[in-house]
């Protein structure tokens, strides 16, 4: 399952870098056409994943996750193929919107290998999973970048849809499901979504880390679509598919190097903490995006924002753990799971539009305020009901 996901994880992020750059090619298009259609087929993806994310879930519960999985990647590999082919902006809109109804398979594969694990292993296991997409996403853009620049971008949506081929030839033959049985049903306490709620709101801290996600969701996909076009403003045209995989890949680099380390840090120092930190850091790295003059500067910024990014998510995730009660964790993750992905597609679209209207340096502007601003509200609401929090406490062991 480690190598379908790198192939799933390493394939769809191929075709990333010059998703803008196959646009302008689809016709004669005005700048501003070209960087707000870029952030409208980019985030379209993210709305049928949205929409179809739970569904798939559930139909996996019901008839197996492994056959959900051969059906995933081979529709994923079908339309990729047609994107190939695509001849109007058009085309490649609808395609990519029957992408996302198909995009959950590592959510998917996790949820296989997480039933088909020992509980007292899973997280060693799940951990190990994880490795495979976020080297996949490290790698993909990179790739992408050099088979567009060597074949052409139609001939590498079609290169792209083999390996993922590949990846359901994996699951196909490589990975037996077996079912499980419940024997223990320890804390089978049923929450309704009402008092799941109630739960979150009545925890402020833990309300505004769940926000958190959408914000910082939005801050790092503004700027996702319209990247290709930043870097041919100053780099030029030489190699630009390679440069703009480059771009891409400095930030998986920071991410896959920094975010276990984050981790253990939260677990030593508080997680709340270290996300605050790396809220500022992140508001702070995106800044100078606006004002760089070379790929090697916007190249260096990106590493440095994935150190922080990288460091954002699992550090969040580990939160929301500790604070919401075992027989609710499900849901609640879901919740945070929609809410990550309502920021993937308001960034896209955001960051196309203020691109097309305002230039690129008002993206890395609003991006930048947006990430402060977000580590300001979790600073001031995280001094005030922990405080209060830890007075409580010590009131009642007095």
């Amino acid at each position: 399952m480690w190598f379908a996901n790198f192939f799933i994880a390493g394939s769809m992020t191929m075709v990333l870098p010059f998703i803008s750059l196959y646009i302008e090619s689809l016709g004669n298009f005005s700048p501003a056409y070209v960087k707000s259609w870029s952030g409208w087929i980019f985030a379209v993806t993210f709305v049928s994943a949205f929409i179809f994310s739970p569904i798939w879930g559930r139909i996996g519960d019901k008839y197996g996750r492994k056959n959900i999985l051969i059906m995933s990647a081979s529709a994923l590999a079908v339309s990729v193929l047609l994107m190939g082919f695509a001849t109007t902006v058009w085309q490649l809109f609808l395609l990519r919107l029957v992408t996302g109804i198909f995009t959950g398979f590592i959510p998917m594969s996790q949820a296989l290998i997480s039933t088909q694990t020992p509980k007292e292993m899973a997280g060693k296991v799940l951990g190990t999973l994880q490795t495979g997409s976020v080297t996949g996403t490290l790698m993909g853009p990179l790739l992408g970048g050099i088979l567009a620049d060597t074949f052409g971008y139609s001939a590498t949506f079609k290169w792209v849809s083999v390996t993922i081929f590949i990846s359901a030839f994996i699951v196909k033959f490589g990975i037996k499901e077996m079912k499980m049985t419940v024997t223990n049903m320890v804390e089978k306490k049923i929450y309704s979504s009402k008092e799941v709620m109630m739960h979150i709101i009545q925890h402020p801290v833990l309300l505004i880390v769940m926000l958190t996600s959408t914000l910082v969701q939005i801050a790092h996909f503004s700027i996702q679509p319209i990247l290709s076009l930043y870097v041919a403003e100053i780099h030029g045209l030489t190699s630009i598919a390679f440069f703009s995989g480059l771009a891409f890949s400095a930030a998986g680099l920071g991410n896959l190097l920094f975010a276990r380390r984050w981790g253990i840090y939260g677990d030593k120092i508080g997680h709340i903490k270290i996300l605050i930190v790396l809220l500022f850091m992140a508001g702070i790295v995106y800044f100078p995006g606006a004002f760089v003059t070379n790929i090697w500067q916007l190249v260096l910024l990106r590493f440095l924002l994935g150190i922080a990014i990288g460091g954002i998510v699992p550090t969040r995730i580990a939160y929301i753990r500790q604070e919401a009660p075992l027989s609710m964790q499900g849901e609640v993750l879901g919740y945070n799971t929609s809410l990550r992905f309502l920021g993937n597609i308001i960034g896209p679209v955001l960051g196309g539009v203020l691109a097309g209207y305002f230039g690129f340096s008002s993206v890395f502007f609003v991006t930048s305020a947006l990430l402060v601003i977000t580590g300001v509200i979790m600073l001031v609401t995280w001094n005030k009901y922990e405080k209060l929090d830890g007075e409580l406490l010590f009131s009642h062991k007095s």
